[in-house]
């Protein structure tokens, strides 16, 4: 894995913006300006760092779920999300759908078919904090018989037992959540899942395939002249699965096929997003959840953090070699964060010009879950 890039998650107080969503605006906050200086980082790129104010972000949230915000929670995310999906590679390139569902008369005319249209049926249960939903891909149809889907898989997934997942955190407001999977004992599926704030029936799912491999490093203590290779995690990104989904309706549990209704399209083989557009210095609410001390093993049953409101945000973001650019003008990487070791999965949806949607999850030396953030940015000055 290529780690050259950096983040900076500094957390510093300025004033609350108007173009920003009001929902992850934080109250009772001091909104005197804060003062920056730029510190030089190795890979030659500059980091904007505040003296206002020294509050981490670990600091903002200990508590977990709560009986109101889940509810909440449960509103937003619940219902019917239908739409289409795609498998990309590292380096952001669409993967083509196996030959053998790609139906005859597109492999006579030599069309390539990368985009699955899916069904995710979602269902939050308001009093037990129970969380599901169904991934049902359709075989690819032509014309007139888009109507006629026919499921090629369903893979089903829960946060209660028996579950593969290892953590979620969830945001009351917005619908938005975070949730990590593990597909095998090297193999972890990252997905993140982002709301559009102007429009509550939009969404876009962005899941990092994350491999963990077990490497040498030298000792990270500069003074020793003789440093000790030592195995660490090191985590690198096989793949990216991405889903732009609309809300159709409530829970249904998939019996309705939305064929030819559906309003979004195939999306994988279209212009990926211009790395110019999020390039720059970036501030804005953020919302954070914290996995320090969890048990190991997880517990049968993964208890939903709730993302809480923090403080603000300050970014700065270059174009790392690790940044992977995909369409929907959306993004995802794997970068080191400035604490030796840690490594920061980020995935990001640009609104629109100057305004974008991020989710960090940052994981500690020895591969644990350490800490979620959820960010509405606005583009303060470009690079």
């Amino acid at each position: 894995m290529n780690t050259t890039g950096n983040i900076n998650i500094n957390i510093s107080i300025p004033p609350s913006s108007p173009r920003l969503p009001n929902s992850l605006i934080p109250h009772n906050t001091s909104h005197a300006p804060p003062q920056y200086f730029k510190k030089k980082s190795s890979n030659g790129s500059f980091q904007l760092l505040s003296t206002t104010s020294k509050l981490s972000a670990i600091q903002c949230s200990q508590s977990s779920s709560s009986g109101g915000g889940w509810a909440e929670f449960a509103n937003k995310v619940s219902g019917e999300w239908d739409g289409f999906g795609a498998d990309f590679t590292e380096q952001g390139k669409p993967m083509e759908l196996p030959e053998c569902v790609v139906p005859e008369a597109y492999r006579e005319w030599e069309v390539k078919v990368f985009d699955w249209q899916t069904q995710c049926p979602t269902l939050a249960h308001h009093s037990n904090f129970s969380f599901d939903y169904k991934l049902i891909r359709l075989l690819p149809t032509v014309g007139c018989e888009a109507d006629a889907a026919t499921r090629y898989s369903v893979d089903h997934r829960t946060i209660t037992t028996p579950s593969s997942c290892t953590a979620f955190a969830y945001h009351p407001t917005t619908g938005c959540y975070v949730a990590a999977w593990a597909a095998s004992t090297l193999e972890l599926e990252l997905e993140h899942c982002l709301i559009d704030p102007r429009d509550k029936e939009s969404r876009v799912r962005i899941i990092q395939v994350l491999r963990c491999l077990l490497r040498l490093r030298g000792d990270d203590d500069d003074s020793n002249p003789t440093p000790t290779p030592t195995p660490t995690p090191v985590l690198e990104l096989q793949t990216v699965k991405v889903f732009r989904e609309q809300w159709y309706g409530p829970f249904r549990d998939g019996d309705q096929l939305g064929g030819c209704a559906i309003r979004d399209s195939a999306f994988a083989s279209t212009p990926p997003l211009d790395a110019s557009q999020i390039i720059g210095v970036w501030e804005g609410p953020i919302a954070t959840a914290t996995f320090l001390n969890s048990p190991s093993p997880p517990p049968k049953n993964v208890i939903p953090q709730q993302l809480n409101h923090c403080s603000t945000m300050v970014t700065v973001r270059d174009e790392a070699p690790n940044l992977v650019l995909l369409p929907n003008q959306l993004w995802c990487c794997l970068k080191d964060t400035e604490i030796s070791g840690e490594t920061c999965c980020e995935a990001g949806w640009l609104l629109d010009k100057g305004s974008l949607i991020t989710s960090n999850c940052i994981f500690s030396k020895t591969g644990d879950l350490k800490q979620v953030a959820i960010a509405y940015q606005h583009a303060t000055q470009p690079q």
